[in-house]
């Protein structure tokens, strides 16, 4: 009966202490774990990102343009076009119909993502902050660049927030383990 006591006793304190800390399930597949690196083209605008526009034949009108807080990017002649939750692709194309109604006569443009807004990474690394965004990158990368673990890291998994969510998310890490622009990661303590 004693023993059968302090086994119960023993779970729910390891219960508790998972609970307290946030840590939820542990979530070891999905969107982030794919293993093909996302498409440049699929990539949503949001402040803190700049887009390089080319006008072709017109360089006064080429240039590195940031999205605002607002969430738009203002141009040449045409002022705001949305940007935020768009692609580039979408605001090229907003770019070129306002271009060609009155102020080109057959504009072309091209455009890409120069600076993607950063990630921040906290906790049990050498080095916590934010750092420029990397396409492709992974947990582990980014941990690599926070200078890796300090010696109290738990290594088996991270927790990540969105940009705009309230809740940080448990991740099993592993190679696969994507991190977006925005997001924030938090390398938590071992505890034995």
């Amino acid at each position: 009966m004693q023993i059968r006591s302090i086994l119960l006793l023993t779970v729910l304190l390891v219960t508790a202490a998972c609970a307290e800390n946030g840590t939820g399930p542990v979530i070891s597949s999905g969107d982030r774990y794919s293993s093909a690196a996302a498409s440049a083209a699929d990539y949503r605008l949001a402040p803190g990102d700049r887009i390089k526009i080319t006008v072709y034949n017109e360089p006064n009108l080429t240039g590195d343009y940031g999205v605002s807080a607002d969430g738009a990017v203002s141009l040449p002649l045409i002022g705001d076009v949305p940007a935020t939750d768009h692609t580039v692709n979408e605001v090229i194309a907003e770019a070129t119909t306002r271009y060609a109604g009155g102020f080109l006569r057959t504009p072309k443009l091209s455009g890409e993502v120069s600076i993607f807004r950063p990630f921040f990474i906290l906790g049990e690394v050498a080095t916590p902050g934010n750092y420029p965004y990397v396409v492709g990158m992974t947990a582990m990368n980014a941990i690599a660049i926070a200078k890796g673990f300090t010696p109290r890291a738990n290594r088996r998994m991270v927790f990540i927030r969105r940009k705009d969510d309230a809740k940080e998310i448990s991740y099993r890490l592993t190679p696969e383990l994507r991190v977006y622009p925005g997001d924030t990661v938090r390398v938590g303590e071992r505890y034995f």
